[in-house]
């Protein structure tokens, strides 16, 4: 055991809070997913839970709480865009993060060929099909089908690191 290691049993009960601090040691890119439902207004929440999961056929996924004042428009929505946030965009992630404000006013959006919007400013954008949601726990995995993708080709990614946001050091 090195210096400072803490150990925790998992079986039955643990502590969920040791349990999110062991997670946090895992460095996660930060990403907005957005959606429209028909002509409600579009919204968008804060992940840092994607991941890519096949390249043929291209699907990728994100994790969403229950708990989540979202969560019935997402299992309601047929599609949904990815939106890999920039480091300058800590606003936007903060302020997509709080309950009960998902709304897109006043952000540069564009529409995708699904309906749902993309920020016009992310570095990458993944607009996808609803492939499978799957029960987790005290969260749902959204599955999504790319159908469409672009990126640019500079610009550094906002990351989240230990409960707080983290930028990359300059390339030397």
């Amino acid at each position: 055991m090195t210096t400072g290691e803490k150990t925790v049993e998992t079986g039955g009960e643990h502590d969920v809070r040791k349990f999110r601090n062991a997670l946090g040691w895992f460095t996660t890119g930060v990403a907005v997913i957005t959606t429209r439902v028909g002509g409600e207004a579009p919204i968008g929440i804060t992940v840092n839970s994607f991941s890519s999961v096949s390249l043929d056929p291209p699907l990728v996924l994100w994790c969403l709480d229950k708990k989540s004042d979202t969560l019935d428009v997402f299992e309601r929505a047929t599609h949904f865009t990815v939106n890999v946030l920039r480091e300058e965009h800590q606003d936007v992630s903060s302020r997509l993060a709080r309950k009960g404000d998902h709304s897109l006013a006043g952000m540069d959006v564009r529409e995708g060929e699904s309906g749902c919007p993309a920020l016009v400013q992310a570095l990458a954008h993944f607009e996808c099909e609803v492939e499978a949601r799957h029960d987790a726990g005290d969260h749902v995995i959204m599955v999504g089908r790319v159908v469409k993708f672009d990126y640019v080709e500079e610009g550094r990614p906002l990351l989240y690191h230990r409960g707080a946001y983290q930028i990359l050091p300059p390339v030397i």
